[in-house]
Protein backbone atom coordinates (compact mmCIF):
# COMPACT_ATOMS: atom_id res chain seq x y z
CA UNK A 1 0.00 0.00 0.00
CA UNK A 2 1.26 3.71 -0.86
CA UNK A 3 0.42 5.55 1.93
CA UNK A 4 1.96 8.63 -0.21
CA UNK A 5 -0.75 9.14 -2.38
CA UNK A 6 -3.79 11.19 -0.63
CA UNK A 7 -6.38 9.88 -3.11
CA UNK A 8 -5.20 6.37 -2.39
CA UNK A 9 -6.36 4.29 0.63
CA UNK A 10 -4.12 1.28 0.60
CA UNK A 11 5.40 -15.86 -11.39
CA UNK A 12 4.44 -15.66 -15.03
CA UNK A 13 1.18 -15.81 -16.57
CA UNK A 14 -1.01 -13.82 -13.82
CA UNK A 15 -4.49 -13.91 -15.12
CA UNK A 16 -5.66 -10.07 -15.86
CA UNK A 17 -9.20 -10.79 -17.11
CA UNK A 18 -12.05 -13.35 -16.62
CA UNK A 19 -12.35 -15.26 -13.08
CA UNK A 20 -9.53 -15.80 -10.75
CA UNK A 21 -7.58 -18.91 -10.58
CA UNK A 22 -9.09 -19.48 -7.44
CA UNK A 23 -12.95 -20.60 -7.17
CA UNK A 24 -15.44 -17.78 -7.12
CA UNK A 25 -16.66 -15.91 -4.00
CA UNK A 26 -20.69 -16.62 -3.84
CA UNK A 27 -21.97 -13.30 -2.40
CA UNK A 28 -25.50 -13.84 0.38
CA UNK A 29 -28.51 -13.34 -1.14
CA UNK A 30 -27.12 -13.10 -4.47
CA UNK A 31 -29.16 -14.28 -7.46
CA UNK A 32 -27.90 -16.95 -9.56
CA UNK A 33 -25.66 -16.26 -12.97
CA UNK A 34 -27.61 -16.15 -15.51
CA UNK A 35 -26.72 -16.42 -19.68
CA UNK A 36 -25.32 -13.30 -21.15
CA UNK A 37 -27.23 -11.17 -21.93
CA UNK A 38 -30.62 -11.85 -19.83
CA UNK A 39 -32.14 -9.42 -17.66
CA UNK A 40 -31.79 -10.20 -13.90
CA UNK A 41 -34.29 -12.06 -11.99
CA UNK A 42 -36.26 -8.91 -10.54
CA UNK A 43 -35.97 -5.17 -11.57
CA UNK A 44 -35.59 -4.29 -8.10
CA UNK A 45 -32.28 -2.27 -6.74
CA UNK A 46 -31.37 -4.49 -3.74
CA UNK A 47 -31.62 -7.54 -6.35
CA UNK A 48 -28.99 -5.64 -8.71
CA UNK A 49 -26.45 -4.45 -6.80
CA UNK A 50 -26.18 -8.02 -5.27
CA UNK A 51 -25.95 -9.25 -8.65
CA UNK A 52 -23.13 -6.85 -9.29
CA UNK A 53 -21.10 -7.55 -6.09
CA UNK A 54 -21.46 -11.09 -7.29
CA UNK A 55 -19.75 -10.41 -10.91
CA UNK A 56 -17.08 -8.24 -8.77
CA UNK A 57 -16.04 -11.45 -7.06
CA UNK A 58 -16.53 -13.42 -10.26
CA UNK A 59 -14.28 -11.03 -12.25
CA UNK A 60 -11.27 -11.37 -9.99
CA UNK A 61 -12.28 -8.32 -7.30
CA UNK A 62 -11.86 -9.86 -4.15
CA UNK A 63 -14.14 -7.72 -2.38
CA UNK A 64 -16.87 -5.07 -3.25
CA UNK A 65 -19.43 -2.55 -1.69
CA UNK A 66 -21.29 0.32 -3.02
CA UNK A 67 -21.51 3.82 -2.13
CA UNK A 68 -23.97 6.82 -3.96
CA UNK A 69 -21.98 9.61 -6.23
CA UNK A 70 -22.56 12.17 -3.61
CA UNK A 71 -19.66 14.63 -2.82
CA UNK A 72 -17.85 14.24 0.92
CA UNK A 73 -18.59 17.66 2.78
CA UNK A 74 -15.96 19.18 4.52
CA UNK A 75 -12.96 16.63 2.60
CA UNK A 76 -11.31 19.43 0.31
CA UNK A 77 -10.93 22.00 3.44
CA UNK A 78 -9.31 18.86 5.05
CA UNK A 79 -6.90 18.31 2.45
CA UNK A 80 -6.21 21.55 1.40
CA UNK A 81 -5.38 22.35 5.31
CA UNK A 82 -2.68 18.67 5.28
CA UNK A 83 -1.05 20.75 1.59
CA UNK A 84 -0.25 24.29 3.73
CA UNK A 85 0.60 22.10 6.18
CA UNK A 86 3.38 20.98 3.86
CA UNK A 87 2.65 17.44 4.68
CA UNK A 88 2.25 16.87 0.52
CA UNK A 89 5.70 18.69 -0.12
CA UNK A 90 7.20 16.53 -3.34
CA UNK A 91 3.95 15.37 -4.51
CA UNK A 92 3.49 19.38 -6.26
CA UNK A 93 1.01 17.35 -8.33
CA UNK A 94 -1.68 17.26 -5.23
CA UNK A 95 -2.96 20.57 -5.48
CA UNK A 96 -5.55 22.80 -3.89
CA UNK A 97 -7.86 22.91 -7.04
CA UNK A 98 -7.11 18.96 -7.37
CA UNK A 99 -8.45 18.78 -3.61
CA UNK A 100 -11.54 20.62 -4.50
CA UNK A 101 -12.33 18.80 -7.59
CA UNK A 102 -11.91 15.40 -5.91
CA UNK A 103 -14.33 16.20 -2.99
CA UNK A 104 -17.29 15.23 -5.63
CA UNK A 105 -17.05 12.45 -7.51
CA UNK A 106 -19.70 14.50 -10.22
CA UNK A 107 -16.84 17.13 -10.86
CA UNK A 108 -15.25 13.51 -13.05
CA UNK A 109 -18.62 11.76 -13.78
CA UNK A 110 -21.42 14.18 -14.53
CA UNK A 111 -23.73 11.01 -14.38
CA UNK A 112 -22.83 9.06 -11.59
CA UNK A 113 -25.39 7.41 -9.88
CA UNK A 114 -23.13 4.66 -7.52
CA UNK A 115 -20.11 4.04 -6.52
CA UNK A 116 -18.83 0.60 -6.55
CA UNK A 117 -15.65 0.33 -4.39
CA UNK A 118 -13.44 -2.88 -5.15
CA UNK A 119 -10.13 -4.16 -3.83
CA UNK A 120 -8.03 -7.14 -4.51
CA UNK A 121 -6.34 -8.80 -1.90
CA UNK A 122 -2.82 -9.41 -1.69
CA UNK A 123 -1.32 -11.06 1.08
CA UNK A 124 -0.18 -14.05 0.83
CA UNK A 125 2.15 -16.06 3.38
CA UNK A 126 6.14 -14.46 3.26
CA UNK A 127 8.40 -16.98 3.33
CA UNK A 128 11.33 -14.39 4.19
CA UNK A 129 14.63 -13.79 2.69
CA UNK A 130 16.68 -16.40 1.56
CA UNK A 131 19.54 -17.51 3.80
CA UNK A 132 22.13 -17.42 0.82
CA UNK A 133 24.37 -14.95 2.39
CA UNK A 134 24.09 -12.14 0.00
CA UNK A 135 23.09 -8.91 1.55
CA UNK A 136 19.56 -8.28 0.13
CA UNK A 137 16.70 -5.36 0.11
CA UNK A 138 13.00 -5.62 0.73
CA UNK A 139 10.31 -4.31 -1.85
CA UNK A 140 6.82 -3.66 -0.45
CA UNK A 141 4.72 -6.79 -0.74
CA UNK A 142 2.01 -4.73 -3.50
CA UNK A 143 4.91 -4.31 -6.10
CA UNK A 144 6.25 -8.25 -6.41
CA UNK A 145 3.89 -9.31 -9.07
CA UNK A 146 2.10 -7.45 -11.61
CA UNK A 147 1.57 -3.66 -11.60
CA UNK A 148 -2.15 -3.27 -9.43
CA UNK A 149 -2.70 -0.25 -12.08
CA UNK A 150 -2.87 -2.36 -15.05
CA UNK A 151 -4.34 -5.50 -13.38
CA UNK A 152 -7.59 -3.70 -11.54
CA UNK A 153 -8.27 -1.07 -14.58
CA UNK A 154 -8.72 -4.86 -16.87
CA UNK A 155 -10.23 -6.46 -14.43
CA UNK A 156 -13.00 -3.65 -13.94
CA UNK A 157 -13.63 -3.35 -17.83
CA UNK A 158 -14.50 -7.04 -17.48
CA UNK A 159 -16.51 -6.48 -15.08
CA UNK A 160 -18.18 -3.58 -16.52
CA UNK A 161 -18.78 -5.73 -19.70
CA UNK A 162 -20.51 -8.35 -17.62
CA UNK A 163 -22.71 -5.82 -15.87
CA UNK A 164 -23.54 -4.63 -19.40
CA UNK A 165 -24.56 -7.92 -20.39
CA UNK A 166 -26.76 -8.42 -17.39
CA UNK A 167 -28.85 -5.08 -17.77
CA UNK A 168 -29.20 -5.21 -21.15
CA UNK A 169 -27.54 -1.87 -22.55
CA UNK A 170 -24.55 0.13 -22.68
CA UNK A 171 -23.65 1.50 -18.95
CA UNK A 172 -21.89 4.80 -18.45
CA UNK A 173 -18.95 4.22 -16.19
CA UNK A 174 -15.82 5.32 -15.18
CA UNK A 175 -13.06 2.84 -14.45
CA UNK A 176 -10.35 4.21 -12.04
CA UNK A 177 -7.02 3.08 -10.21
CA UNK A 178 -4.83 5.06 -7.65
CA UNK A 179 -4.28 7.65 -9.87
CA UNK A 180 -7.70 9.32 -10.41
CA UNK A 181 -9.17 12.66 -9.22
CA UNK A 182 -11.41 10.89 -6.75
CA UNK A 183 -11.04 10.05 -2.51
CA UNK A 184 -10.54 5.99 -3.05
CA UNK A 185 -10.09 5.73 0.76
CA UNK A 186 -13.26 7.87 1.78
CA UNK A 187 -15.59 6.18 -1.04
CA UNK A 188 -14.01 2.75 0.62
CA UNK A 189 -14.54 4.22 4.13
CA UNK A 190 -18.24 5.31 3.49
CA UNK A 191 -19.09 2.24 0.87
CA UNK A 192 -18.25 0.14 4.24
CA UNK A 193 -15.69 -1.87 2.12
CA UNK A 194 -13.16 -1.19 5.63
CA UNK A 195 -12.69 1.83 8.09
CA UNK A 196 -10.19 4.15 7.41
CA UNK A 197 -7.42 2.65 9.92
CA UNK A 198 -4.44 4.94 11.75
CA UNK A 199 -2.04 4.25 9.69
CA UNK A 200 -4.02 6.00 7.08
CA UNK A 201 -5.07 2.88 5.13
CA UNK A 202 -8.25 1.10 4.74
CA UNK A 203 -8.65 -1.72 7.05
CA UNK A 204 -10.82 -3.98 5.25
CA UNK A 205 -12.50 -7.39 7.35
CA UNK A 206 -10.97 -10.72 6.95
CA UNK A 207 -7.96 -8.92 5.03
CA UNK A 208 -6.71 -6.23 7.27
CA UNK A 209 -4.77 -3.29 5.01
CA UNK A 210 -3.42 -5.76 2.27
CA UNK A 211 -5.96 -4.63 -0.32
CA UNK A 212 -5.59 -2.64 -3.57
CA UNK A 213 -8.48 -0.11 -4.21
CA UNK A 214 -9.87 0.70 -7.26
CA UNK A 215 -13.63 1.87 -8.49
CA UNK A 216 -16.49 1.98 -10.94
CA UNK A 217 -18.03 4.83 -11.13
CA UNK A 218 -21.46 4.04 -12.18
CA UNK A 219 -25.27 5.56 -14.05
CA UNK A 220 -26.58 2.64 -12.77
CA UNK A 221 -29.10 3.15 -9.65
CA UNK A 222 -27.53 0.57 -6.68
CA UNK A 223 -28.23 0.33 -3.62
CA UNK A 224 -25.73 1.90 -1.04
CA UNK A 225 -23.70 -0.25 1.72
CA UNK A 226 -23.45 1.70 5.45
CA UNK A 227 -20.35 2.34 6.30
CA UNK A 228 -18.97 -0.30 9.11
CA UNK A 229 -18.50 2.17 12.03
CA UNK A 230 -15.53 0.20 13.43
CA UNK A 231 -12.49 2.13 14.66
CA UNK A 232 -9.05 1.04 15.47
CA UNK A 233 -9.98 2.04 19.30
CA UNK A 234 -6.93 2.44 21.40
CA UNK A 235 -4.09 0.49 19.46
CA UNK A 236 -1.96 2.84 18.47
CA UNK A 237 0.90 0.52 17.13
CA UNK A 238 1.19 1.53 13.95
CA UNK A 239 2.37 5.11 14.81
CA UNK A 240 4.92 3.64 17.68
CA UNK A 241 6.70 1.32 15.14
CA UNK A 242 6.96 3.78 11.61
CA UNK A 243 10.59 3.63 11.40
CA UNK A 244 10.37 7.99 10.96
CA UNK A 245 7.48 8.47 12.84
CA UNK A 246 5.51 9.62 9.41
CA UNK A 247 2.47 8.97 11.25
CA UNK A 248 1.87 12.20 12.95
CA UNK A 249 -1.77 11.87 13.79
CA UNK A 250 -4.33 9.30 13.74
CA UNK A 251 -4.75 8.80 9.81
CA UNK A 252 -2.22 11.73 9.13
CA UNK A 253 0.60 11.17 7.26
CA UNK A 254 3.48 13.24 6.72
CA UNK A 255 4.58 12.86 3.29
CA UNK A 256 7.74 13.62 3.07
CA UNK A 257 9.02 11.58 6.06
CA UNK A 258 7.48 8.49 4.73
CA UNK A 259 9.56 5.72 3.44
CA UNK A 260 7.38 5.06 1.03
CA UNK A 261 7.69 8.50 -0.49
CA UNK A 262 11.55 8.69 -0.22
CA UNK A 263 12.14 5.70 -2.00
CA UNK A 264 9.61 5.39 -5.05
CA UNK A 265 8.22 9.34 -5.54
CA UNK A 266 11.35 11.16 -4.15
CA UNK A 267 13.67 11.00 -7.16
CA UNK A 268 16.57 12.77 -6.20
CA UNK A 269 18.66 13.22 -3.01
CA UNK A 270 17.16 11.15 0.40
CA UNK A 271 17.78 13.29 3.24
CA UNK A 272 21.11 12.38 5.29
CA UNK A 273 18.41 12.26 8.52
CA UNK A 274 16.55 10.03 6.29
CA UNK A 275 18.91 7.44 5.41
CA UNK A 276 19.57 5.18 8.53
CA UNK A 277 16.19 4.89 8.83
CA UNK A 278 15.35 3.04 5.54
CA UNK A 279 17.31 -0.20 6.78
CA UNK A 280 16.41 -2.23 3.81
CA UNK A 281 13.92 -1.04 2.26
CA UNK A 282 14.57 -0.23 -1.71
CA UNK A 283 10.92 0.19 -2.76
CA UNK A 284 8.10 1.31 -0.29
CA UNK A 285 7.69 -0.11 3.06
CA UNK A 286 5.26 -2.55 4.83
CA UNK A 287 6.15 -1.86 8.19
CA UNK A 288 2.61 0.01 9.50
CA UNK A 289 0.91 -2.85 8.01
CA UNK A 290 3.03 -5.75 9.31
CA UNK A 291 2.36 -4.42 12.83
CA UNK A 292 -1.21 -4.07 12.79
CA UNK A 293 -3.32 -6.78 14.85
CA UNK A 294 -6.18 -6.88 12.10
CA UNK A 295 -3.56 -7.19 8.91
CA UNK A 296 -1.81 -9.66 11.36
CA UNK A 297 -4.95 -11.31 10.75
CA UNK A 298 -5.76 -11.54 7.40
CA UNK A 299 -6.46 -14.68 5.52
CA UNK A 300 -4.03 -16.65 3.10
CA UNK A 301 -5.87 -16.29 -0.42
CA UNK A 302 -2.70 -14.95 -2.64
CA UNK A 303 -4.14 -13.71 -5.98
CA UNK A 304 -1.65 -15.17 -8.39
CA UNK A 305 -0.91 -12.00 -10.04
CA UNK A 306 0.71 -10.44 -7.00
CA UNK A 307 2.85 -13.37 -6.65
CA UNK A 308 6.67 -12.96 -6.84
CA UNK A 309 8.33 -14.20 -10.32
CA UNK A 310 11.26 -14.54 -8.84
CA UNK A 311 13.61 -13.59 -5.63
CA UNK A 312 14.69 -9.98 -7.19
CA UNK A 313 11.14 -9.24 -7.33
CA UNK A 314 10.61 -8.92 -3.28
CA UNK A 315 14.30 -9.22 -1.62
CA UNK A 316 16.96 -8.52 -4.70
CA UNK A 317 20.57 -8.60 -4.13
CA UNK A 318 21.89 -5.24 -2.97
CA UNK A 319 25.09 -5.73 -4.62
CA UNK A 320 23.20 -6.81 -7.88
CA UNK A 321 21.08 -3.56 -7.90
CA UNK A 322 24.04 -1.53 -7.46
CA UNK A 323 25.76 -2.64 -10.90
CA UNK A 324 22.18 -3.74 -12.74
CA UNK A 325 22.17 -2.77 -16.26
CA UNK A 326 19.20 -0.95 -18.07
CA UNK A 327 18.57 -3.92 -19.66
CA UNK A 328 18.69 -6.20 -16.22
CA UNK A 329 16.08 -3.60 -14.82
CA UNK A 330 13.88 -3.88 -17.61
CA UNK A 331 13.70 -7.38 -17.57
CA UNK A 332 13.29 -8.22 -14.07
CA UNK A 333 10.80 -5.16 -13.33
CA UNK A 334 8.77 -4.69 -16.48
CA UNK A 335 5.13 -5.28 -15.74
CA UNK A 336 5.56 -4.24 -12.15
CA UNK A 337 5.25 -1.54 -9.80
CA UNK A 338 8.55 -1.10 -9.47
CA UNK A 339 10.02 1.13 -12.68
CA UNK A 340 8.72 3.89 -11.04
CA UNK A 341 11.15 4.38 -9.03
CA UNK A 342 13.67 4.17 -12.57
CA UNK A 343 17.04 2.31 -12.33
CA UNK A 344 18.93 5.20 -10.95
CA UNK A 345 16.09 5.76 -8.01
CA UNK A 346 16.54 1.54 -7.41
CA UNK A 347 20.26 1.53 -7.21
CA UNK A 348 20.36 4.88 -4.70
CA UNK A 349 18.18 3.26 -2.42
CA UNK A 350 20.46 -0.19 -2.47
CA UNK A 351 23.33 2.30 -1.66
CA UNK A 352 21.72 3.38 1.23
CA UNK A 353 20.64 0.04 2.32
CA UNK A 354 24.03 -1.31 2.10
CA UNK A 355 25.50 1.18 4.08
CA UNK A 356 22.75 0.62 6.58
CA UNK A 357 23.36 -3.30 6.74
CA UNK A 358 26.27 -4.28 4.43
CA UNK A 359 29.20 -5.61 5.84
CA UNK A 360 33.00 -5.58 5.00
CA UNK A 361 32.36 -7.68 2.14
CA UNK A 362 30.39 -5.32 0.50
CA UNK A 363 32.59 -2.27 0.21
CA UNK A 364 34.28 -3.30 -2.99
CA UNK A 365 30.79 -3.36 -4.27
CA UNK A 366 30.15 -0.15 -2.73
CA UNK A 367 33.73 1.32 -4.22
CA UNK A 368 32.77 0.36 -7.52
CA UNK A 369 29.82 1.93 -7.93
CA UNK A 370 30.93 4.93 -6.16
CA UNK A 371 34.22 5.20 -8.61
CA UNK A 372 31.97 3.58 -12.39
CA UNK A 373 28.27 4.23 -11.96
CA UNK A 374 26.64 6.29 -14.55
CA UNK A 375 24.66 7.93 -12.56
CA UNK A 376 25.96 10.63 -9.96
CA UNK A 377 22.78 10.19 -7.86
CA UNK A 378 23.84 6.69 -6.92
CA UNK A 379 27.35 7.77 -6.77
CA UNK A 380 26.54 10.71 -4.33
CA UNK A 381 24.63 7.18 -2.02
CA UNK A 382 27.54 5.31 -2.13
CA UNK A 383 30.30 7.80 -0.47
CA UNK A 384 27.50 7.96 2.21
CA UNK A 385 27.32 4.47 2.24
CA UNK A 386 30.94 3.91 2.62
CA UNK A 387 31.34 6.55 5.55
CA UNK A 388 29.03 4.56 7.03
CA UNK A 389 31.15 1.12 6.45
CA UNK A 390 34.17 2.37 6.79
CA UNK A 391 37.89 1.05 6.53
CA UNK A 392 40.94 2.17 4.46
CA UNK A 393 39.67 0.77 1.06
CA UNK A 394 36.71 3.05 1.72
CA UNK A 395 38.10 5.79 2.75
CA UNK A 396 40.80 6.08 -0.03
CA UNK A 397 38.00 5.85 -2.33
CA UNK A 398 36.42 8.58 -0.83
CA UNK A 399 39.47 11.02 -0.94
CA UNK A 400 39.92 10.10 -4.61
CA UNK A 401 36.67 11.19 -5.24
CA UNK A 402 36.09 14.17 -3.40
CA UNK A 403 38.33 15.81 -5.76
CA UNK A 404 38.29 14.12 -8.85
CA UNK A 405 34.33 13.12 -9.51
CA UNK A 406 33.01 15.27 -12.00
CA UNK A 407 29.78 15.91 -10.96
CA UNK A 408 29.69 18.91 -7.24
CA UNK A 409 27.09 16.79 -5.31
CA UNK A 410 28.92 13.63 -5.49
CA UNK A 411 32.08 15.49 -4.27
CA UNK A 412 30.29 16.56 -1.72
CA UNK A 413 28.75 13.45 -0.58
CA UNK A 414 32.06 12.17 -0.01
CA UNK A 415 33.65 14.86 1.85
CA UNK A 416 30.61 14.55 4.33
CA UNK A 417 31.53 10.99 4.54
CA UNK A 418 35.05 11.28 5.45
CA UNK A 419 33.84 13.78 7.86
CA UNK A 420 31.77 10.93 8.97
CA UNK A 421 34.38 8.68 9.23
CA UNK A 422 36.69 10.99 10.63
Amino acid sequence: MDHVRPDNVAPTGPRLTGTPARPPVTVPGAPLPTAAGAAPPTSSRAALTARVKWLAAEHGLSVSAVTSAEGFPGLAGALDDHIQAGRMAGLDWFTAERARFSSDPRNLHPTARSILSVGVAYWSVDPGKPDDGVPRGRISRYAWGVDYHDLLKRRLASLQAAIEDVVGHPVEARRLVDTARIPERAVAARAGLGWLGKHGGVIVPGHGSWVMLGELVLDLDLEPDAPLGQTCGRCAICLDRCPTGAIVAPGVIDTPLCLSYQTIENRGVIPVAIRPLMGDWVYGCDVCQEVCPYTKAARNEPDPAFLPRSVENAYPSLRWLLRMSPGEFRATYAGTAVPRTKRRGLARNAAVALGNVGSDDDVPFVIDALLTHDEPLVRGHAAWALGRLGGPAALAALDRVRTKDPDSSVRAEAEAALAMVG
